[in-house]
């Protein structure tokens, strides 16, 4: 959410960095709706200091034995008590719109985000490992877990639709086993406290991190009684929402509450099952295990002070890059253009996995995203610290996967192939495989 205050100062600067976003000038409207908001609080709260003042009056005149000046104030403070309900609600409806207007303009890039409106736009910041040469060709990893008997997608269309995957006995082994690595590196090495938090929110939870009220299509719901019919009212149904990524959870963990600078950076990670409708990703991503409705992800989530927040990021971002080099996965770091940055975010790095039997001879593919996110979430949280002047300030939060468990297990699959369709188990996952140093078809 942004500073109308912020906008006011500097209508320039906002405007410009919405052009970077590939948006068109906002600061004209919003200043408009932010002077007819300001203009209508002045009128109730000055009908309502006439109604204290008069009432004052009143009893002034009384005393006075002034019966006419007291009857002519107690019309006046009648008039007053009919007129300012009308005058809150136009207040009230004032700032509502103005709050509306501002909760569906995403965050500002910084400056150093590089110029682009699309995924064509990011640079390659550094580049991890190498591509392997394999006596053979590489399968995809749909390819591989069917030849196995271990990844029925079939069985998963039965069941839920497309867009879902059974894994059985050792794919399923191996990605639980991703997982506890994963949570196991981020906590123990660092120093992320682990978190199990609820897999259904409120509305104002996803409002809170971003997911609402622009991206509602994209979740999926759990809808408690009738939906209401128009669309308008969608939001008030009572309703919890599946969330599409443990941020959602572990980010609001702090919100409506004023936590001690001395608290802060506080780390947080978990791994949990996340669900996403991928309403604007028709066709896109149909086979195999890429994009799925339903996939589990380790996330790390830190909640910083606005002088640490920049360091905080790149941090996370080793953190994250640490898991693909344990794994020895070749990967690439990209910094996302400020057309390609998602909503809530300042700037991101994507780190892309290198898988080899993607396409014609392999590919990059996205497997963590790691976003500073100022205090754009903070203030639809209300999530403050108390700095060591004894003063409130919004906190700045960041996110990022820590990584994509269903990715991961894609790109072991696909690098640790073996010819005749064994996948061979990365040293680091051998002792949370119970010492299997290859996954084969039962014989």
């Amino acid at each position: 959410m942004h500073d109308i205050k912020s906008i006011r100062d500097n209508p320039q600067a906002f405007d410009a960095a919405l052009k970077r976003r590939g948006l068109a000038p906002l600061s004209a409207t919003l200043l408009a709706i932010d002077e007819k908001r300001r203009a209508a609080i002045l009128v109730s709260e000055q009908a309502q200091a006439r109604r204290n003042a008069a009432s004052k009056e009143i009893g002034e005149a009384k005393k006075a034995k002034d019966e006419a000046r007291a009857n002519k104030l107690m019309a006046e403070v009648a008039e007053l008590k009919t007129t300012m309900p009308e005058l809150e609600l136009a207040a009230k409806r004032a700032d509502e719109q103005l709050a509306n207007e501002l909760a569906a303009i995403p965050n500002l890039p910084f400056d150093d985000v590089p110029e682009g409106t699309d995924e064509h736009g990011n640079v390659q910041r550094h580049v991890y490992g190498k591509i392997r040469n394999y006596a053979f060709t590489p399968k995809p990893h749909d390819d591989l877990g069917d030849a196995l008997g271990y990844m029925d997608f079939e069985a998963a269309a039965k069941l839920s639709g497309a867009r879902f995957v059974v894994l059985k006995k050792g794919l399923a082994r191996l990605e639980r086993a991703i997982g506890q690595f994963m949570l196991d590196l981020h906590t123990g090495e660092h120093g992320y406290t682990e978190v199990n938090p609820p897999l259904l929110v409120r509305n104002d939870v996803m409002f809170g991190t971003g997911q609402l009220p622009k991206f509602e299509d994209d979740q999926f719901w759990a809808i408690k009684g009738e939906l209401l019919a128009a669309p308008d009212e969608r939001l008030k149904t009572e309703r919890l929402g599946l969330i599409p990524t443990a941020e959602v959870s572990l980010t609001n963990l702090v919100r409506e509450s004023i936590v001690d600078e001395k608290e802060l950076p506080m780390r947080l990670t978990a791994l949990t099952p996340c669900f996403r409708a991928e309403a604007g990703a028709a066709g896109r991503d149909t086979r195999g295990m890429i994009r799925q409705h339903q996939f589990t992800k380790v996330e790390l989530v830190s909640i910083a002070t606005p002088e640490t927040s920049r360091d905080e990021h790149e941090r996370m971002l080793s953190c994250a890059e640490e898991v693909l080099r344990r794994l020895d996965l070749h990967y690439r770091v990209m910094t996302l253009c400020s057309g390609d940055m998602g909503f809530s975010a300042q700037k991101t790095y994507d780190i892309e996995v290198w898988m080899p039997g993607q396409g014609e001879g392999g590919a990059y593919r996205e497997i963590s995203s790691c976003s500073v996110c100022g205090d754009f979430q903070a203030r639809r949280m209300d999530a403050r610290y108390r700095a060591s002047d004894g003063k409130p300030r919004f906190v700045h939060t960041l996110n990022g996967s820590g990584t994509a468990v269903g990715r991961a297990l894609i790109a072991v699959m696909e690098t640790y192939q073996q010819q005749g369709g064994s996948i061979a188990v990365p040293d680091v996952l051998q002792p949370y495989m119970g010492g299997i140093k290859v996954i084969e078809h039962d014989k």
